[in-house]
């Protein structure tokens, strides 16, 4: 279905982990961030396997047992690689504790201090954000001092909005109040991840297969303008049911269309709409200071292409291209550059990224491949790298 299609199966979402396999768990890790880094792209891992999971409810399931738990982190842990990892790590399991007793609340926050430790060990470059639930849940105050208890200190974050639709800006301001009453704690450097999957209209009944107002809500990105934030990130997948009328976490065409047919296509130009998932470091946001100077265009006749940098930070930057079609109108466009020693793209938003050699190529997506005569379009990538104004060649495809 183009809707579908175009709105939410062109666009990043966490890869969950959520089947308690302890001899299949490593390789299901190690293909995925495999294939991942292969593409060029970072992946998003929603790990979902604590005991007691949902408190028995509509999600119930995970480990028997919180040794068993900690064999099966262990053996995630050893598929995570050395490469940027991000890891959402039990959603639920600290916002969620009416069916713990206090030896079992105990039990449960040492075991995620010890997977926050043991994921990290794994692969040190991993970025790791516990459940704050959201912000019609518990108080700021409080939800800061469960993560203080579950081992956030460890952690690089946290995150919200998985669990409901709570608007971007109500839960920006309860993240705010959480890092503000984690430094008052004596925990400071932590942020927020946003799930924004489903939070585009009004918030309703909290089971997103009875809401009567479903819409995606901001597409992915990891350039949110706000210092405190790290993304906006799709981690419940759009279209997945929560276990009202459907089984939970199954897909239902009905659900995904109801969220995806009142939405505006991806954005075009977009700020950063990662092809797959954030930066390669999203606790350093990129430099809210883009460079203003476009390199100059490299024109073939049907097409131009002009490129300026964005955003830029240790190590990397962010680049946006504009492409402009010619005197007949386009079906289609690519544009190719050489990257310059050192550098290596990671990903791409609005295109279709891919590489030979040292020499990379964008084309264009469903929606914005055909242009009318001097119409334009944009791209954006992330890279690694030290900045500099590459050669593009705009081809009609």
């Amino acid at each position: 279905m183009p809707v579908i299609r175009d709105r939410i199966a062109s666009q990043p979402a966490s890869h969950w982990l959520s089947n308690f396999n302890q001899s299949t768990i490593r390789s299901e890790v190690s293909g995925y961030v495999g294939a991942a880094n292969a593409a060029g792209q970072i992946p998003v891992l929603t790990v979902y396997g604590i005991t007691n999971r949902d408190c028995g409810g509509a999600s119930s399931g995970g480990a028997p047992d919180l040794t068993q738990y900690q064999t099966w982190i262990s053996n995630l842990a050893g598929g995570l690689g050395n490469r940027t990892v991000v890891i959402i790590l039990e959603p639920d399991s600290i916002a969620l504790q009416t069916c713990l007793s206090s030896g079992d609340l105990a039990a449960r926050n040492q075991a995620l201090h010890t997977a926050v430790r043991t994921l990290k060990s794994g692969n040190p470059n991993s970025k790791i954000y516990l459940d704050a639930g959201h912000s019609t849940w518990n108080s700021a105050a409080e939800q800061a001092r469960r993560l203080i208890a579950a081992g956030i200190a460890d952690a690089d974050g946290f995150y919200t909005n998985v669990s409901n639709f709570n608007p971007t800006s109500g839960e920006a301001s309860y993240g705010r109040s959480i890092i503000s009453s984690l430094s008052a704690q004596g925990v400071s450097g932590k942020r927020q991840v946003i799930d924004t999957s489903r939070n585009g209209g009004a918030s309703g009944d909290w089971c997103g297969d009875d809401n009567t107002d479903r819409r995606i809500g901001r597409y992915p990105t990891v350039a949110t303008g706000d210092d405190n934030i790290d993304g906006y990130l799709w981690v419940k997948p759009p279209g997945e049911a929560d276990g009202c009328r459907y089984a939970a976490g199954s897909f239902q065409p009905d659900l995904a269309y109801s969220l995806a047919s009142s939405a505006t296509n991806p954005p075009s130009p977009s700020p950063s709409n990662p092809s797959s998932s954030p930066s390669s470091s999203p606790s350093t946001s990129p430099s809210s200071s883009p460079s203003t100077s476009p390199s100059a265009s490299q024109p073939t006749g049907a097409c131009s292409a002009t490129f300026r940098v964005t955003g830029s930070w240790q190590g990397g930057f962010q680049g946006e291209v504009t492409v402009t079609a010619g005197a007949a109108a386009l079906s289609g466009w690519s544009v190719s550059w050489p990257l310059s020693a050192g550098q290596t793209v990671t990903q791409a938003w609005n295109g279709t990224l891919s590489a030979t050699g040292s020499t990379v190529t964008v084309r264009n997506v469903s929606w914005n491949g055909a242009l009318a005569p001097r119409a334009t379009a944009q791209f954006g990538f992330l890279a690694n790298g030290a900045a500099s104004t590459p050669t593009l060649t705009c081809a009609a495809a």
